[in-house]
């Protein structure tokens, strides 16, 4: 069994590479049922484990949400340094405007014009239920290098960490 402070430990790393990652893609079900994905660019994620979107009112994920399935999947990647975050949770629409002011950056007024009193703009919360990395240490010569060792072997490449983390 795993304990709190391995858990501590694990939700930190979680937490360091989605802020080191920001952009997710998003996954709601839509109204026949279908997934649907989009970019979200993430503004926090606090030490619940929670992460704050800014979105608009009348976007078809807060339908989605509000009406369909308030389950959602959270899928940051970054490529170039090999590490990839899943994380599922509960999503919800919020109207804070504190939360809003605190979270408020420059980037956002170019999706809403009227700053954080634009009556467009809400807040998306997620709250983490499970959260699963993939974490290299290596460069990409290493990565490339044990994929070529593999090929060549047939053993797995050791291609870095791999954790599941219960919230």
């Amino acid at each position: 069994m795993e304990t709190k402070p391995q858990k501590n430990e694990k939700l930190e790393k979680v937490r360091e590479l989605v802020g080191d990652i920001h952009i997710a893609m998003m996954t709601t079900v839509d109204e026949d049922g279908h997934l649907q994905s989009r970019p979200m660019a993430a503004l926090e994620m606090d030490e619940s484990a929670t992460i704050w979107f800014f979105t608009k009112k009348s976007s078809p994920k807060v339908d989605q949400i509000r009406r369909i399935e308030r389950q959602v999947n959270l899928a940051f990647a970054n490529v170039s340094d090999a590490s990839y975050v899943s994380i599922s949770g509960t999503a919800d629409e919020l109207d804070d405007q504190a939360k809003i002011d605190e979270l408020w950056n420059p980037q956002a007024k170019a999706w809403f014009p009227d700053g954080k009193n634009d009556p467009e703009l809400t807040l998306l919360r997620v709250r983490t239920n499970m959260a699963e990395y993939w974490d290299s240490n290596n460069s990409t010569m290493v990565r490339l290098f044990q994929q070529a060792a593999a090929a060549i072997t047939g053993n797995p490449p050791n291609m870095g960490e791999n954790e599941k983390v219960t919230n």
